[in-house]
């Protein structure tokens, strides 16, 4: 097909330029590259990858732009990279853009819903794995907000005379990016006109940006909502300590607190529940977006998740807002990542949490359109740490904050939350922690312990756990039918899809822990006769 139309309509951006609004925020487009990125159930798609300027008044709630450089118009200048992919005009898409707030760099949407089961998509890569997102016609930009991945924000010298980062101006961008696309109407957006609602998507580092985001009021500027949902995995507690002013070359934002650094301030801080966070809102009247909180089983061990429930004062969980769901993924680990890695003491967590973030994204969106409300939230019930050195206690500059770890059944898995089949019919113990916890994969990709497959071999070692054998006498069928229930009772209740369900149950059927059923003799079905 001929991309020149295509192509001219996305850079006729100097005549746009000329008649824009003083007060608009996005003031150019450039666009570098246009690819063809392949044909799916919703029509073509194209990748762009590009450069978004932008320009902010010096009044923003931003920290230190007052000090930065202005343009002729006194406006503050920035600029920032971005790369969608998107249905090839005119094909219109099913009107919902996803903006993925890109984790240290790298894009997470197809990670979380475009990941084969047997092999997931790491972050950073976008390749089609599924094509889950193209089938159903999302559309995606993948917004750089973070130093040294790809975004300029504002300067400035400070009293030293040393050269500054206005760092805080990631959240105008991330809003102004998204608000552009769904509301500009000329030629210089290649989605005007085609777009009505926008939900973005957070992971771990940038859960916690997008739930900051919210907290600091970024989401409406004059008027106007950016963000009908937002989908924010793995965010552990906290917020991001981003609304500041660095010297580069790396961001502020980007430590964490770990075994090695327990204490580190900025990111264990107010708001950790989302009742703070949407008091925050009302007491400034603004909008509400639809929120859908995903706690991975692992987290609640090593990055003090159930703070989120709690705040930092006592163990009594705070009530979820009407506007938000949360769903613990038990058994699941921060990192979907099963590739063996020597380095690690056990098994890498191998339980597949890529169906239940498709299925929490089509509800969301669901949500937002006004078409069903979501299902109800589901956690896992919490409790004391069970003197494992490993986890992540409360910082010391928490003193009244408690820190609680999922409960276990006789096996080691989690009660309670979203149970995906894999875990409600296990073939092993998931989502405990690994060692080394200095080795970042070993940390955050947690543990799977297999069963032993027969009742000697556990006899053997001294492995108080049920064997495969035992567990499902009946072998692959039993196995397979428990697995099946387990699957069609997710579908009914919505956290699971019907194309989902089926690749479960069909790798159950094909699974290598069981040995096929040995053929009858010739004529049993027909007692002997020939």
């Amino acid at each position: 097909m001929d991309h020149r139309p295509f192509l001219i309509a996305l850079t006729a951006l100097a005549a746009w330029a000329s008649t824009m609004p003083a007060t608009a925020a996005i003031t150019e487009l450039s666009i570098r590259e246009t690819k063809p990125y392949g044909t799916f159930a919703a029509g073509k798609f194209v990748r762009i990858e590009g450069e978004a300027r932008g320009s902010l008044a010096p009044t923003e709630p931003i920290a230190d732009i007052e000090k930065a450089a202005r343009d002729s118009k006194g406006r503050v200048p920035y600029r920032t990279q971005f790369t969608m992919i998107i249905p090839e005009a005119p094909t219109p898409g099913n009107g919902a853009l996803l903006v993925d707030v890109v984790n240290r760099g790298r894009a997470v949407t197809h990670m979380f819903y475009n990941s084969p089961r047997e092999r997931p998509l790491p972050p950073g890569n976008l390749d089609p794995g599924t094509g889950f997102l193209q089938n159903r016609g999302f559309s995606l930009v993948a917004i750089q907000w973070e130093m040294a991945e790809g975004i300029e924000p504002p300067t400035f010298l400070d009293d030293k005379g040393e050269k500054r980062f206005a760092e805080g101006v990631a959240f105008a961008a991330v809003r102004d990016i998204a608000l552009f696309l769904r509301h500009d109407r000329s030629k210089a957006n290649p989605l005007a006109g085609r777009v009505d609602r926008v939900h973005a998507i957070g992971y771990s580092q940038t859960a916690r940006l997008l739930k900051t985001f919210l907290a600091l009021g970024f989401n409406e500027q004059d008027g106007r909502h950016a963000f009908d949902g937002l989908h924010v995995v793995a965010g552990t507690a906290g917020v991001i300590p981003l609304n500041a002013s660095g010297k580069g070359p790396g961001s502020v934002a980007a430590a964490t607190p770990g075994p090695a650094n327990a204490e580190l301030r900025g990111v264990h801080e107010e708001p950790f529940t989302y009742e703070a966070v949407m008091q925050r809102l009302l007491a400034k009247n603004k909008f509400a977006p639809r929120v859908m909180v995903a706690n991975m089983n692992t987290d609640y061990l090593s990055t003090r998740t159930s703070l989120i429930r709690t705040g930092a004062r006592g163990t009594t969980e705070a009530p979820l807002p009407a506007n938000v769901r949360m769903y613990d993924i038990a058994g699941a680990a921060h990192m979907n990542e099963r590739r063996p890695n020597k380095a690690c003491e056990y098994e890498l967590g191998q339980l597949d949490w890529s169906p239940a973030m498709r299925a929490q994204l089509v509800a969301l969106d669901d949500w937002a359109r006004g078409r069903a409300e979501p299902p109800a939230s589901r956690l896992m019930p919490l409790g004391p740490q069970r003197g494992d050195p490993r986890v992540l206690d409360a910082p010391k500059f928490l003193p009244d904050a408690v820190v609680l770890v999922p409960q276990v059944d006789q096996d080691g898995n989690s009660l309670g939350g979203v149970r995906l089949p894999d875990l409600e019919a296990p073939l092993g113990q998931h989502g405990d922690l690994n060692s080394p916890m200095s080795n970042g994969t070993c940390r955050l990709a947690g543990s799977y312990r297999s069963f032993a497959k027969t009742a000697a071999e556990r006899q053997s070692r001294n492995d108080p756990r049920l064997s495969v054998e035992e567990r499902y006498p009946g072998g692959v069928n039993e196995y397979t039918s428990r697995i099946r229930a387990a699957a069609r009772a997710l579908v009914a209740d919505r956290l699971l899809l019907p194309e989902d369900a089926a690749v479960i149950e069909n790798a159950a059927a094909d699974n290598v822990a069981f040995a096929l059923t040995p053929p009858r003799a010739r004529g049993a079905l027909t007692g002997g006769q020939r």
